[in-house]
């Protein structure tokens, strides 16, 4: 039978189960990824297993989130990811080297290899031909043990690219073309496959760029064909031998179609607060801007970096303007700096920032109150640039550009004044591998660090016969893991669960961490009720920890996305799915909900049956679903997934 490259890298992988849409499976993880504010967590819960070291063939991890270091946590948690990666086997990109996902790209990607990242952009890595995750760092801690990583085997959608981009339109508007036709929602359990004549017009950082952004769909990953144009980016980066062929079998099957004529694309932007609201920047030409930032995991490559500095070579940025730029990595820094690109863009005015995510996850560059702020990064969600009120718009580097000099939202298409920035051919990239600390072959003989921010894994107990306790609060649509577990200022706070825990929600209601703390010691438990599109955003699974922590048992919303539910199993919280929106209306913040036999419920839930939970506050009882495998209804009764691979490896 014919394959699609979805199902060909997953059937070299595949450990259990079978290759159908909607069955569960586990793969066999090659690569894994960190970075600072998901890995510390996650190497506590690896080295909690017991092992001496890593046993999937290469674990990355960088420090690019929280390089600001205000404080002493931030170093405090840097100086033990660089002992225990020493110590396990693990390589480590330093603070200054990167952002994860342009390195791993540019230094160890490898085409038809899977790669788990405890980053919800791990899915860049599709632009190489991977099969590349984002996921909880739990599920990485276990893939770097050896543990086959267990999945929803997914729909597969052809997504075919005919035609060739027109001058000043790019990568970024392909994606935003996706996002406009799919949203941000309903899109669980699906991978979205790259084919057609147009893939070979995009060289591979736009390949990434459109990966990358399609974690704003919901999508588990994307993918590209490993080609002719994957070969020659490998060549230039001096690793011809990560290069292996990879294309659809002729004939091979999807679930779905989607076209894209690349040709009748134009500029595009996400206005605010959602990737998935996309406008023609024909329809917003002339707004106001106060910021500008290009860079991110999204659009910081060299090809992006060099454009942005033939468009600004010459020229001034609008006098009112604040323009900030952060190359993706090292490599792309040390590149712009010899060929002459970073003197165009410091000689217009920019400001140039750390090779790091940054403004990104609101770190800095937070806007003035209610400004208006162009971004060439991946998420606007409300509040996340660090000011609350500002709007954030989505756009591609040229645009950014553009509108810095101008001072205003500049359609491309509609000026004649500068040329587009043309093609950036590359037949050698500058490599210096100098920031990347190799582990020793006698990692046992290292001391790994620990400061006193650097806490352990909070315990989840097993699931009781009868869960009672109260709705501690209820929330709307598309509540993001921002909205969950805030990053910016908080991020420090990570390696600390019972301080970080206290800023649960902060931004939607500051007091639910005390009622669920207050419910906890009383013994009872908390309850979240959402609406549609529940922990969208991060894969930060934060958001399943600290709600833990706090005693949260159930998170009852109309759908969740694949990430959070499934950090939400490892961590012992049942993710069920309220059936109707009239549910959704009559359960409220302050009820008090019963679920009887609990474990039993669990197993009936595998075999189709509705968990009952019952509201003693209206006297109704709600049936609701609980989508989980075998295996995450075996972790919810055991108390998480910690407690599951403990009980399995005793």
């Amino acid at each position: 039978m014919p394959l699609n490259m979805t199902y060909k890298v997953l059937s070299s992988h595949l450990v259990e189960g079978r290759l159908e849409a909607g069955a569960a499976i586990s793969i066999r993880i090659d690569q894994t990824l960190t970075q600072d504010a998901t890995g510390t967590m996650a190497y506590l819960q690896f080295e909690s297993i017991g092992l001496d070291r890593v046993r999937n063939e290469l674990a990355v991890s960088y420090v690019d989130h929280n390089t600001v270091q205000v404080g002493f946590e931030n170093a405090d948690d840097h100086r033990y990811l660089q002992s225990v990666a020493a110590a396990k086997g693990i390589v480590f990109s330093r603070a200054g080297n990167g952002i994860c996902h342009q390195v791993h790209l540019e230094r160890f990607g490898e085409c038809g290899k899977t790669l788990l990242g405890s980053d919800s952009h791990t899915p860049t890595g599709g632009g190489l031909g991977m099969v590349a995750i984002g996921a909880g760092g739990l599920d990485v801690a276990l893939a770097m043990a050896g543990v086959p990583f267990p999945m929803v085997c997914p729909r597969v959608v052809e997504i075919r690219l005919h035609g060739r981009l027109r001058p000043f339109v790019s990568a970024k508007d392909v994606i935003l073309a996706v996002l406009e036709h799919f949203g941000v929602k309903g899109n669980v359990n699906t991978v979205f496959e790259y084919n057609g004549d147009g893939v070979s017009t995009l060289s591979v950082p736009e390949r990434a760029t459109i990966c990358n952004m399609g974690a704003e769909c919901g999508v588990t990953c994307s993918i590209f064909p490993s080609d002719d144009v994957t070969r020659s980016f490998l060549e230039a980066q001096g690793r011809a031998e990560a290069f292996h062929g990879l294309c659809a079998d002729e004939g091979a099957p999807y679930d779905d179609l989607f076209e894209i004529d690349l040709s009748s694309l134009e500029p595009m932007a996400a206005c605010p607060h959602s990737p998935g609201n996309v406008k023609r920047i024909s329809q917003l030409a002339g707004m106001k801007v106060d910021q500008v930032l290009i860079g991110s995991c999204t659009n910081s490559s060299y090809a992006d970096m060099v454009k942005v500095g033939r468009i600004l070579e010459g020229r001034r940025i609008a006098a009112d303007m604040s323009l900030g730029i952060a190359p993706g990595s090292r490599q792309v820094l040390m590149m712009i700096t010899r060929d002459g690109t970073l003197e165009k863009m410091e000689m217009a005015g920019a400001r140039i920032l750390e090779s790091a995510c940054g403004f990104c996850i609101g770190n800095h560059q937070s806007p003035s109150t209610d400004a208006v702020s162009l971004r060439t990064n991946n998420r606007n969600f409300e509040g996340r640039s660090g000011t609350a009120s500002a709007q954030v718009y989505l756009v591609s580097p040229e645009v950014a550009a553009l509108s810095a000099i101008a001072g205003v939202i500049v359609d491309p298409l509609a000026q004649d004044d500068i040329e587009a920035p043309g093609d950036v051919p590359v037949d050698s990239f500058l490599c210096d591998d100098g920031m990347l600390s190799f582990p020793p072959e006698d990692g046992f003989r290292v001391r790994i660090i620990r400061g006193p921010n650097i806490g352990q894994p909070p315990k989840c107990d097993p699931m009781t016969d009868t869960i009672r306790g109260e709705v501690a609060i209820k929330v709307g649509d598309k509540i993001t893991t921002d909205h969950i577990m805030p990053a910016g200022a908080r991020l420090k706070y990570r390696s600390n669960i019972p301080l970080y825990s206290t800023f649960v929600f902060e931004n939607v209601d500051p007091d639910f961490h005390v009622r669920s703390a207050a419910l906890r010691d009383e013994g009872r438990a908390s309850f979240i009720v959402a609406g549609w599109s529940y922990g969208q955003g991060s894969s930060r699974e934060h958001a399943a920890i600290c709600p833990m922590y706090l005693g949260v048992k159930a998170v009852m919303a109309l759908s969740i996305e694949r990430i959070h539910q499934a950090n939400l199993c490892n961590f012992g919280i049942m993710p069920l799915t309220i059936v109707t929106q009239e549910d959704y209306d009559e359960i409220c913040q302050g009820h008090e909900l019963v679920i009887d036999d609990a474990p039993s419920q669990v197993r009936r839930a595998l075999e189709g049956g509705l968990v009952e939970v019952r509201d003693l506050t209206n006297g109704r009882t709600y049936g609701m679903r609980l989508d989980v495998t075998a295996q995450q209804a075996d972790m919810l009764i055991r108390g998480g997934r910690l407690n599951q691979i403990r009980e399995e490896m005793a």
